[in-house]
């Protein structure tokens, strides 16, 4: 299948995840994951009618920027080192992967020297794997409280990547903890503070994450194939 048949397809399926789930099709966003890929895949991508593209790296998403469409929303989705912030600030409309502290204070002062806000996520590692970056379930809402006060940043909910596993059910539970969490955060009213955005779900579990609420599913493989490492 072509990428445009792909990613259309798997629109089909979260718009009826979302009408068994009783949620309306505006409440969750399809990002394309387009790391790695090249351009011609992409506008494939975007000829079918994707405005949201994710990329994991500051070069690739700075590079691709100027290449594509004007219209498309950039989404950042991979681990962000602070020394590659001021290359990346006023290119996304979202931030996914906030994993410390540290980097929304860095974001914060280059947005601030930009004029700007910028919109973030902050990820939390719901299942505690050693190979991932994150807040934990325990400190999050501290890590929430703190980076509400740094100017040049909004957080508008939370991100997690759950761990690679042949049954995605397994995966139901960390959504649901993530969920939850968004809701303890936002009962706690915190100025500068939203919790309406969820990005949880990836090719293999994007079905189980859209039951359990996720605002923004993340998907690649499914779209555009397996990664090339070789590039």
């Amino acid at each position: 299948m072509s990428c445009k048949e792909n990613y259309l397809r798997v629109l089909d399926v979260v718009s009826e995840d979302l009408k068994k789930a009783g949620r309306d099709e505006s409440e969750c966003t399809l990002v394309a994951v387009s790391k790695t890929k090249p351009l011609e895949l992409l506008k494939e991508a975007y000829e079918a009618g994707c405005r949201d593209f994710g990329e994991n790296y500051v070069q690739e998403l700075v590079d691709k920027i100027p290449q594509m469409p004007e219209d498309i929303r950039w989404h950042m989705i991979g681990h962000l080192q602070t020394n590659k912030v001021k290359y990346l600030i006023g290119k996304t409309y979202l931030i996914h992967s906030v994993d410390t502290v540290k980097l929304a204070k860095e974001i914060g002062k280059q947005s601030e020297k930009a004029g700007i806000v910028t919109d973030i996520l902050l990820e939390v590692n719901v299942a505690e794997e050693e190979s991932k970056f994150g807040f934990t379930s325990e400190n999050i809402l501290d890590g929430v409280k703190e980076i509400s006060e740094i100017p040049g940043v909004r957080v508008k909910g939370l991100m997690t990547s759950a761990p690679i596993c042949e049954n995605p059910e397994e995966n139901r539970v960390y959504f649901q903890k993530l969920k939850q969490l968004s809701i303890d955060i936002k009962n706690q009213n915190i100025d500068n503070v939203s919790m309406g955005f969820l990005s949880m779900g990836m090719s293999g579990d994007y079905e189980v994450a859209l039951s359990e609420g996720s605002t923004f599913v993340r998907v690649g493989t499914a779209i555009f194939g397996e990664r090339d490492y070789s590039k």
